[in-house]
């Protein structure tokens, strides 16, 4: 597909180049500065005729010079007028013509230069210096027009000149360059390709030449040909620029590890360059190692001590980490550098949230909302993230009503964040049990548009939920095209297949994704599915051999951390390693209501009873809905002597299972609910009539 050039094409076709003064042509052109003195010797050679032509000349060049300087207009048009004339008394000369057709560019007459440019050309078709000129006008009016049709004339003439000046200087890295640019906007990526790897191999350290030709190999699915090609360059010249190209490429193939490692040679080596940092810092929060990219963020605070972002992300992984005094102090620092930067308003109501203060959060929220509605330029981009987290808020709270009214809300901005408000209404309905409403609504969305890939899978994950896995099957095997992007459907399969309790199937279809997994990221995602269909199934040494594998490639995924280590404390066994592993996912999520159960659930096991009582009461405040929960609570209750709230508690168990969605429906577990509350009912009776009798 062609690609549309939009009035900002020229900022991103200027990335990686020498930016122009204000008023210079494009920069690192030595030909044409070495042009600019030729001139008058020329003229100085002619005979006495030419003795006012040149003294025109040098009186244009000196004005030229001080526009250059100064930036007046007025020199600009003196200049111009003193070129005329010089042109006048000798019309034939080229290196006038040049002068003229520069200046001509420089005060954006650029009409008036192009006319002049091509002239020189018919007179001298190798005139280099006027196909440079050519060039640099016609890549610098595509960031003035508007209409793509006028855009892609201009890109196609740039060509043509970058073409013709190659063809005369074939060694002009700068121009290759720029004609590689061009290229890949023009979506002839072959040829752009073929253009860099001449300059490599004229400059096998050209860093422009590689971050193009890399980023070209990325974007084409090439990754390991990038990786190959950044490696080979790092052997060559262990340049801190390449092994940063390097780790780009990594990540974008989602090896953090290996990434992480090339970024940090680029640190090593340029400890004061924040782009490198930056790329580390990234490759440790994908990693999930938050407190070696917190160091990271704050060495950057350093060394852009202007900069709001990095403060926010300090921000945002002391609140991973639990600090929330600090994360305070942090986003107070973003606010005083960024007044009124929403990113900031947002992570703060977050910040609220991990606290349980879900009232200021919804008013920062709220706040932030009417102030984008009361701006001049509404952004309806801005108002769907924040309408959403809004949303997301209520949700947590448990205030569905409020939620479902948010997302319906965030529907009316545009198509966009109709269809993504739909995808979170049906995933609240389904966290309220409310299946009926989810699976209408998803079936709706999905008629409109069959073909919607996240439509799809939110269709047929519901299917699993209902206990109707073969229909949710069978609409993710329609999305499977027999490429690396399968995967990822593998693990949708798998999960609608576990939750319809077809654990055969499942297996398969997650050892298929597994087998499939190139990124560390994809592998872990799909032993960690494998391990829970085989913990589902009771086939715990299995499901142990996946988690382990899991923990071998990333000891710190807090998931599988919580999954393993509650899947021993349920059992009984190794009740300090399980403790161990479950406080290690919440040091990464101190906040998460499924933790706080599985740390309160291993202290019960201890007959800790005390510890127990308080984290799972904590977990019972974010997530009250949650039979299993509830259960565990009251179990609790039980042995600290608290009957009446025992009591309490397994009634609301039971009422929890009788909304539970198919799927998470045990009826092994909703008897043990109900025979527990039996037994325990009849024993405060008998309790109660037996200290009535001694009273009486």
């Amino acid at each position: 597909m062609k690609t549309i050039l939009s009035s900002g094409i020229l900022a991103v076709l200027l990335v990686g180049t020498t930016p122009a003064g204000p008023n210079r042509t494009l920069q690192a052109q030595p030909a044409l500065a070495a042009q600019a003195q030729a001139p008058a010797a020329s003229v100085a050679a002619g005979d006495a005729s030419n003795g006012d032509s040149f003294y025109y000349f040098t009186l244009g060049h000196l004005q030229e010079q001080q526009f250059e300087v100064s930036g007046d207009s007025d020199q600009a048009t003196q200049c111009i007028d003193s070129y005329k004339k010089a042109l006048a008394l000798e019309p034939d000369s080229t290196v006038i013509q040049e002068r003229l057709a520069e200046i001509y560019a420089k005060s954006q007459h650029i009409r008036d230069a192009v006319i002049v440019a091509q002239g020189v050309l018919k007179a001298e078709p190798d005139n280099i210096a006027a196909h440079r000129l050519l060039a640099q006008i016609y890549v610098r009016t595509l960031g003035d027009i508007s209409a793509s049709e006028a855009q892609q004339e201009n890109l196609g003439k740039a060509i043509e000149q970058f073409q013709a000046i190659l063809k005369l200087q074939p060694e002009d890295a700068y121009s290759a360059l720029w004609l590689a640019r061009l290229y890949r906007f023009e979506n002839q990526h072959d040829e752009a390709e073929k253009v860099l790897r001449g300059v490599l191999h004229q400059d096998p350290e050209n860093g422009q030449a590689l971050e193009q030709l890399s980023q070209i190999l990325v974007d084409e699915g090439r990754s390991k040909d990038a990786i190959e090609l950044l490696s080979q360059a790092a052997e060559d010249s262990a340049s801190p620029d390449i092994y940063g190209l390097l780790g780009d490429a990594y990540s974008q193939q989602k090896d953090y590890v290996k990434a992480e490692d090339a970024y940090r040679k680029a640190v090593d080596e340029d400890p004061d360059d924040p782009a490198h940092r930056h790329g580390l810092a990234q490759a440790l929060l994908s990693e999930d190692k938050y407190p070696e990219a917190l160091e990271q963020f704050k060495k950057l605070a350093e060394l852009e001590p202007g900069t709001s972002e990095n403060y926010l992300r300090m921000a945002q992984l002391y609140r991973r980490l639990g600090q929330f005094t600090e994360a305070q102090a942090s986003l107070l620092k973003a606010k005083q550098l960024a007044p009124g930067n929403l990113e900031v308003q947002y992570n703060e109501s977050l910040l609220y949230e991990d606290q349980g203060r879900y009232t200021e959060a919804v008013k920062v929220l709220t706040d932030a909302i009417s102030g984008v509605k009361a701006s001049d330029a509404k952004n309806p981009n801005a108002l769907s993230i924040l309408y959403e987290q809004l949303g997301h808020t209520y949700r947590d709270q448990q205030n569905y009503g409020a939620a479902i009214e948010t997302f319906e809300e965030m529907g009316k901005l545009n198509p966009d964040a109709r269809k993504r408000a739909n995808i979170l209404l049906i995933d609240t309905y389904r966290e309220n049990r409310d299946i009926d409403h989810a699976l209408a609504l998803a079936k709706k969305e999905f008629d409109s548009t069959p073909k919607d890939p996240e439509l799809t899978v939110t269709l047929a994950t519901l299917y699993g939920e209902n206990g109707e896995p073969a229909q949710g099957t069978k609409l993710l095997q329609a999305l499977l095209k027999g490429n690396d992007n399968d995967q990822e459907i593998y693990v949708d399969i798998a999960q609608v297949q576990e939750r319809g309790h077809q654990y055969t199937e499942a297996e398969k279809s997650a050892e298929k994704a597994a087998q499939m997994a190139h990124a560390s990221t994809d592998r872990e995602t799909a032993w960690f599915m494998l391990g829970a269909i085989y913990e589902r199934q009771k086939k715990f040494d299995q499901a142990e051999q996946e988690f382990r594998k899991v923990l071998d490639a990333n000891p710190n995924n807090a998931p599988v951390l919580n999954y393993y280590g509650y899947m021993l404390a349920d059992r009984g066994i190794r009740l300090d390693e399980a403790t161990s592993m479950i406080q290690r996912a919440m040091k990464q999520e101190p906040n998460n209501g499924a933790y706080f159960d599985s740390l309160g659930w291993a202290y019960y096991k201890q007959d800790k009873f005390s510890e127990a009582e308080e984290y799972l009461h904590k977990a019972v405040e974010r997530d009250g809905h949650d039979p299993t929960i509830l259960s565990h609570l009251a179990k609790t209750y039980i042995k600290l002597g608290q009957d009446q709230q025992a009591i309490q508690i397994l009634e609301r168990s039971l009422a929890e299972w009788q909304k539970a969605l198919p799927a998470d429906y045990e009826p092994e577990k909703v008897n043990e609910v109900d025979s527990q509350l039996k037994d325990l009912k009849r024993h405060v009776a008998q309790k109660s009539s037996s200290e009535t009798g001694k009273q009486q």
